[in-house]
């Protein structure tokens, strides 16, 4: 029996649940650790005229003087806040039906709405439904991601994301409209480290972070080749482990592998999209799978605009075709209000 257009419509939603399926085995999307650290961070917010303002405290302009007796002294008047501001973007991704394709998958709308639909036409709608939203659903996080890593200039309707917060060139342009030519506002670098001299180049980096940071970064991430690096750096002993309760059969069980790799207490987390934006953006001069990230959530943040996250969309038919659409849009900026508490890091 034919579905009415506004039963499509509540489908989209998922309001039909009669069927269920195994779902199919995703063979390309990796996990995003350093998408799911910013979104688990993030913080709604609004912007006036289309700008996050961040305050940013730049000099104590002290009028320090000694004195002795009757000498005199002077006054003078201080601005010592500066504003960091940063615009909202907007990113859209979205499906169609056309009704051949929905026939296809025996699935058949009318618009008098005088039959009700089968149980197992309802149930080739949601399963067309659920893989329709499951792949809206991890491309729009795909492009987010790329887009969160990314400096900006792929377009100017582009966030100014984690390459351009945290900057390999931090002395050049400016970030929230503040120029980085100013030393308290660029982040700490440390670029084409060598194997041999790694660690006391993250040890030499890290204390720059805490200078002015005043609290250790929060979380590390990283590339394949930069991990890769750092463990064969740190000299890691063969793991032996001794099994079935400790009573030795036949010997001792061994394990060269290493399951987590710590510095200062934090685990260099490997974000796998740092190898695939490699291969979108080709060649660079410090690639992502050699870069290294010290972060501090306090100073980074995604800021989705109020009620504009992720937002499921149903438009309306169009008159002069016979397509059914559903979307996703999602209004958001990335900000930051201290740099120096952050740093990048690439090897050799």
């Amino acid at each position: 029996m034919p579905f009415t257009p506004q039963q499509l419509v509540r489908g989209m939603d998922y309001t039909i649940h009669t069927y269920d399926k195994k779902a199919p085995v995703d063979q390309i999307n990796t996990e995003r650790p350093l998408l799911a650290w910013l979104m688990a961070n993030k913080v709604e917010s609004l912007y006036g005229n289309g700008l996050f303002a961040n305050s940013v405290y730049v000099a104590n302009q002290s009028n320090y003087q000694r004195y002795f007796g009757a000498d005199a002294v002077t006054y003078n008047q201080r601005d010592p806040v500066r504003q960091a501001y940063f615009p909202y973007v907007n990113a859209h991704d979205g499906f169609w039906f056309d009704e051949d394709t929905l026939k296809a998958n025996n699935i058949v709308i009318n618009d008098d709405g005088l039959e009700a639909p089968t149980k197992y036409e309802k149930g080739m709608l949601v399963d067309l439904l659920e893989q329709s939203w499951r792949a809206l659903r991890e491309g729009m996080q795909e492009n987010i991601n790329f887009d969160l890593l990314r400096d900006g200039s792929q377009s100017t309707k582009a966030v100014a994301g984690l390459d351009s917060i945290v900057s390999t060139t931090p002395t050049v342009g400016t970030t929230g409209d503040l120029a980085r030519s100013n030393a308290w506002w660029q982040n700490n670098i440390a670029l084409g480290l060598a194997q041999a001299s790694l660690i006391d180049s993250m040890e030499i980096t890290w204390r720059a972070c805490l200078r002015f940071g005043k609290v250790k970064p929060t979380k590390i991430f990283c590339g394949a080749a930069f991990l890769d690096d750092f463990r064969a750096a740190a000299n890691l002993m063969i793991n032996r482990q001794i099994h079935d309760g400790g009573n030795m059969r036949g010997g001792i069980s061994m394990d060269p592998s290493t399951s987590t790799i710590y510095f200062k207490g934090l685990e260099l987390v490997w974000d796998p999209t740092f190898e695939a934006l490699d291969a979108i953006v080709g060649v660079i001069d410090h690639p992502w799978t050699k870069r290294c990230y010290f972060l501090n959530e306090r100073n980074i943040k995604l800021r989705p605009f109020k009620g504009s996250w992720m937002v499921n969309r149903k438009p309306e038919r169009l008159p002069d075709r016979y397509v059914h659409y559903a979307a996703k849009t999602a209004s958001f900026g990335m900000t930051t209000d201290k740099l120096n508490s952050m740093a990048v890091l690439s090897i050799d």
